[in-house]
């Protein structure tokens, strides 16, 4: 892989692995399928581009890396602009985009190499040992004499991951990566990205799936119809939602009633519990109050927003988690 340290040495401060200004694609004279998007993802980070199918997603990646024309906005990769310099960003850069295309007829081994063969930076004397080494990093050196028409979903999609794994990379960007994996499959790929980002490659991972953003990614960005809601740190994006006590209890009118007596907001009364926003209230506190009032109570704890809370929050739209 790149020598993290030296590339991040040589890094102006503020720069960014991936930014945009304004970028927009219109398609004809109605449909605005990315809108003014300001996109920040910063060296290191394993990003979570979320939202659901639709979204401008795929669009902004395709703009990103030169496939389609953007309507107006700039995009920069790795601090050079696109499309204009990518003969110098694209070599450092590997991709995912819209799923894997290979040769049916051909092995997993033969496609790797049709594909660096068309890459002129790199070096024909080690391409059996880039390949057999991408191949081992997703997983498939016991596929690797296979054709390509007898692998599985999951391991066309791996065999894809290992193309952009052929030479080092600073940055790689992944349209849904784990799309028709098994469970075992998922895991692979999530625990690969985990390891790419260890050697200090930058992630932009695209997806419709809140699990896989909350499992793997650092920073998260949401869009929704074509739009760019919110990006942040995972960690702050989350703290943007506030976390919810539940109490198990019989006496659920009791509870519903100490709970919005104590100050505590949207107090919801269910079967057998009761929740609230518990805002800045201390849930010891809350506790000695439902204790005081002879409230019995069976459990107690404090919820901590997930990201579909968040997606809720933002857009007030629900989201499919399951994709």
């Amino acid at each position: 892989m790149t020598d993290a340290t030296t590339v991040a040495a040589a890094r102006e401060p503020g720069s960014r692995a991936v930014r945009t200004r304004g970028l927009s694609k219109r398609y004809g004279k109605g449909t605005l399928a990315v809108d003014g998007l300001d996109l920040e993802v910063p060296y290191g980070a394993v990003f979570g581009f979320l939202g659901p199918n639709g979204c401008g997603k795929t669009t902004t990646i395709r703009m990103l890396l030169g496939l389609i024309e953007a309507s107006s906005g700039t995009a920069e990769l790795l601090g050079e602009p696109m499309p204009g310099s990518a003969r110098k960003a694209l070599p450092r850069i590997g991709a995912l985009v819209e799923g894997p295309a290979f040769h049916p007829y051909l092995s997993g081994v033969d496609n790797l190499r049709r594909i660096d063969a068309v890459d002129r930076s790199t070096d024909p004397a080690t391409v059996a040992e880039r390949i057999e080494s991408a191949l081992d990093r997703v997983g498939l050196r016991a596929a690797a004499r296979k054709r390509f028409r007898a692998y599985s979903l999951g391991m066309k999609q791996r065999l894809a991951i290992a193309g952009a794994l052929l030479r080092p990379r600073e940055l790689l960007i992944l349209d849904e990566p784990t799309n028709g994996l098994d469970p075992q499959g998922t895991r692979e790929v999530r625990s690969l990205i985990g390891q790419l980002a260890a050697d200090g490659v930058t992630v932009l991972l695209s997806t419709h799936l809140l699990s896989e953003v909350e499992q793997v990614c650092s920073h998260v960005a949401v869009m929704h119809r074509g739009r760019l809601v919110t990006q942040s740190s995972l960690e702050e994006l989350r703290a943007t939602v506030v976390s919810r006590v539940r109490v198990e209890t019989a006496a659920v009118e009791d509870a519903a009633r100490v709970l919005g007596g104590a100050g505590l907001s949207d107090v919801v009364a269910g079967a057998g519990e009761v929740t609230a926003l518990i805002g800045e209230h201390p849930p010891e506190k809350l506790v000695d109050a439902l204790v005081a009032e002879g409230v019995p109570v069976r459990g107690f704890g404090v919820v901590r927003p997930d990201l579909e809370d968040v997606f809720v929050s933002l857009t007030g739209e629900g989201f499919d988690v399951g994709g």
